[in-house]
């Protein structure tokens, strides 16, 4: 590899690395989104909620001195119950989630991202393995599997995106708002640098064009 490719390739893989930590964090936390049901009176007890991937996790607040009529927010203290989605552990319960819901959006979301999870294995294997003399090669699918991966955190996030819609439109659930939170922004931010870092990557990976028009890929002097 050139002198003048290898900042840009080490700073590239910097950015994918700090995708590859967001990605590991959205997808094993549980605060995708947070849902908020109606409050019909004040000094009542409230059920919010909150979920990611593979768990829901419910909060009962009190809510005292507040005219809105949501629950929340979620910060505040109170009661708070962590399980797994029934569908993922049948010893759990997560009555809440199975019936506000679509069960396929759920197991959908999750599917694709463990397939972005194996994409990042087989890049950065790839990353890892192109570190010997000659095998720089090895950077070009290393770039395919992280762009790979980065699609697959944007389908699992817009899976997220219209379960929440359908939950929220949806004339059978409690619950009347919403907002995603960190994990969500994580999953986003993830994509984000590992699509870019993964064609930016093989960009600088590819062998030097011809400089000159009669000059062929074959004829050009290789890189030290």
């Amino acid at each position: 590899m050139s002198q003048t490719k290898a900042p840009k390739v080490r700073a590239t893989l910097f950015c994918i690395l700090v995708g590859i930590v967001l990605a590991l964090v959205a997808v094993v936390t549980d605060h995708w989104a947070v849902l908020s049901p109606e409050v019909k009176h004040h000094n009542a007890t409230c059920e919010a909620a909150h979920f990611g991937l593979w768990r829901i996790c419910t909060k009962r607040i009190v809510m005292t001195d507040s005219k809105d009529k949501t629950c929340g927010p979620i910060t505040l203290p109170g009661e708070k119950n962590c399980s797994y989605f029934r569908h993922f552990n049948p010893g759990e319960t997560s009555e809440i989630f199975e019936v506000t819901t679509q069960k396929e959006y759920s197991i959908s979301a999750a599917a694709i991202a463990v397939f972005s999870l194996g994409f990042l294995i087989m890049g950065t294997t790839c990353a890892l393995l192109s570190c010997g003399r000659k095998r720089d090669y090895l950077l070009r699918p290393a770039s395919m599997f992280y762009a790979f991966a980065g699609l697959c955190i944007f389908v699992s996030v817009e899976v997220t995106r219209q379960s929440v819609k359908r939950m929220i439109d949806s004339e059978h659930t409690a619950w009347i708002d919403y907002y995603y939170s960190w994990s969500f922004a994580c999953a986003c931010a993830a994509f984000v640098l590992l699509f870019l870092g993964g064609l930016a990557l093989l960009l600088f990976s590819l062998p030097r064009m011809p400089q000159n028009p009669w000059e062929s890929c074959m004829d050009a002097e290789p890189e030290h």
